[in-house]
């Protein structure tokens, strides 16, 4: 069984026991602090001073006669009712288009769990959607801290699968709606609004792409402008927008250039410079459509391809038509397989035969590209600095029974024992090749990001040749879908560094797919690709992730 070594190890967490005097004591000092509650409580002198002072207040507020009254009080509890919610580890950028002003800031709105039945999941597809639009957070991380946002945190599993869908289709399709939504909004939508944008898309999402009963959808929408401060002077605005849209809304999809309205500006031109237009279009479109589920397995595919009613693809990986959740498809308990999209699966191949060697696996974590080695029988090393990830890499191997060394440590001040027969780096990007599993993504990265994890990608890449014995191989990869951090990456390594050299990848690695492989011999897969034939695209549904990969060979 494998396990985290040195700065890997989580801090365990301290424990208590039904009986533990630590809990007891707890237990005693709240007992003792609500006893001492009841006795000042039942003083004679302070209780009717407390009830005249509260009649007094409310008497002044409701006369207008205190200054600061009902409306000073009311302003003071909306703005501290909408303080941002900051989780533990949220990401704070140093550039100004992440910081922002406050008043950009996103301020969630008192949690109020009474209203029309379905509000609630409704409510918190609106705080998913302030977060990422706002706070460019990810859509997932929210989630995963789920407990820790009081929309979410009431919600039953349904419904917030149900939120989850409401955003992640709202920011799919957040170009489409805003298009719509625009035909009816001659001054566009109101400055200081609170959360009406938000309401406004996620109810046209339902409207024209979940199915949700019209009637429904306008009433909630309706109520939850209603329920903010800033926005409730527009529930007539918004209640008219919706019903328009609900009526001409499906036709004016129809007529929309829905890839290229659904793309930022700047990726839309990077992809048509690194491209050309129809390839962006191509790319675009793919991003419409959710992600297939694709399965990679211990050992044998065919058999397991059969017995879970998946398409087994040339390149080895298993392709299912599933819907649900992840846990309840037969062989997760037993350790059979994992879930990893065909193309990210490629790198790895790309080493060939690796039984018995050593073989380094950087930036490892979730860990698939991992438990490819170890499943091949390597001598695997997986780094990582997050010991989050790492931890949730852990749980992955010791659910595949596989076996590895698993390091906590930074690339760039990590040194190993010994050098390895193969070093893979899987290196931080815009992760622009994988929209159709994270829509969120077009709205959480900028033009200048590109830049910035350039440097640091060169950086690494330079740190893990050191790793790599002498006749050793590196696979440098990216799933991003920007040039920047692929093929110019390499193009330079290949300037500055006269040790290494370029090993063309061939057809026949690749199920012979000549389609993704560059010009230059490296391999470039885009989310329009196919990776089967065509029967078998209609069965299970086509797409891949955009991914980039190269082989270099060290003297």
């Amino acid at each position: 069984m494998s396990k985290i070594s040195d700065a890997g190890k989580a801090p365990r967490k301290r424990q208590t026991t039904k009986n533990s005097p630590q809990k007891n004591a707890s237990k005693s000092k709240r007992q003792n602090t609500n006893d001492h509650n009841k006795r000042e409580d039942s003083k004679p002198d302070r209780k009717p001073d407390n009830r005249r002072r509260a009649h007094a207040a409310r008497t002044a507020s409701k006369n207008g006669e205190k200054e600061g009254g009902r409306q000073g009080r009311n302003e003071r509890n909306n703005e501290l009712s909408k303080r941002p919610y900051k989780g533990d580890d949220q990401r704070r950028s140093s550039s100004s288009e992440q910081k922002g002003s406050a008043k950009n800031r996103v301020r969630h709105h008192q949690f109020k769990p009474k209203g029309p039945e379905g509000i609630m999941a409704r409510e918190a597809a609106v705080v998913l959607l302030q977060n990422v639009l706002t706070n460019r957070r990810p859509l997932d991380e929210i989630l995963l801290q789920s407990d820790k946002v009081p929309e979410l945190a009431h919600l039953a599993k349904a419904d917030r699968g149900f939120a989850r869908a409401i955003a992640a289709t709202a920011l799919r399709r957040h170009g489409q709606l805003l298009d719509v939504i625009g035909q009816f909004m001659e001054k566009g939508i109101p400055d200081r609004a609170g959360p009406l944008r938000e309401i406004l898309i996620s109810a046209a999402a339902q409207l024209l792409f979940l199915d949700s009963p019209p009637h429904a959808v306008l009433n909630i929408a309706v109520q939850q402008v209603k329920r903010d401060h800033n926005s409730r002077r527009y529930d007539k605005l918004a209640n008219a927008v919706l019903r328009r849209v609900s009526e001409k809304g499906p036709d004016l999809i129809k007529a929309q250039d829905a890839g290229r309205l659904n793309t930022p500006n700047w990726l839309w031109n990077s992809w048509c410079k690194a491209y050309d237009k129809q390839t962006a279009k191509y790319i675009a479109e793919a991003h419409l459509h959710q992600a297939q589920l694709d399965l990679s397995v211990v050992e044998n595919p065919d058999v397991w391809a059969k017995k879970l009613g998946g398409a087994l693809l040339p390149t080895g990986s298993i392709r299912l038509k599933h819907k649900g959740r992840i846990e309840n498809i037969e062989g997760f308990e037993d350790g059979a397989w994992w879930v990893q999209d065909a193309a990210a699966a490629l790198p790895v191949k790309l080493l060939g035969d690796i039984k018995g060697k050593r073989v380094a696996d950087l930036a490892a974590a979730p860990g698939g590209k991992s438990a490819q080695m170890a499943a091949q029988r390597a001598k695997v090393t997986a780094l990582d600095w997050s010991v989050g990830r790492l931890k949730r890499l852990q749980e992955n191997f010791d659910r595949l029974e596989l076996e590895a060394d698993i390091v906590c440590g930074d690339i760039l001040d990590w040194q190993p024992d010994e050098l390895f027969d193969a070093v893979l780096l899987d290196a931080p990007c815009t992760s622009t090749g994988t929209i159709r599993r994270h829509p969120d993504l077009p709205y959480l990265k900028r033009q200048s990001d590109i830049e910035e994890l350039g440097k640091i990608q060169a950086r690494l890449l330079d740190k893990a040749l050191v790793f790599v014995k002498p006749g050793g191989t590196l696979i440098y990869c990216t799933c991003s879908l920007q040039p920047e951090e692929g093929e110019q990456q390499i193009a330079a390594l290949l300037k500055r560094n006269k040790k290494v050299k370029l090993d063309i990848i061939l057809p026949e690695e690749l199920a012979g797919r000549d389609d993704w492989i560059t010009p230059q011999g490296t391999l470039r897969t885009l989310p329009y690709h196919r990776p089967f034939d065509k029967a078998e695209f209609k069965k299970v549904g086509s797409g891949m992730d955009g991914f980039f990969a190269a082989r270099i060979l060290v003297s």
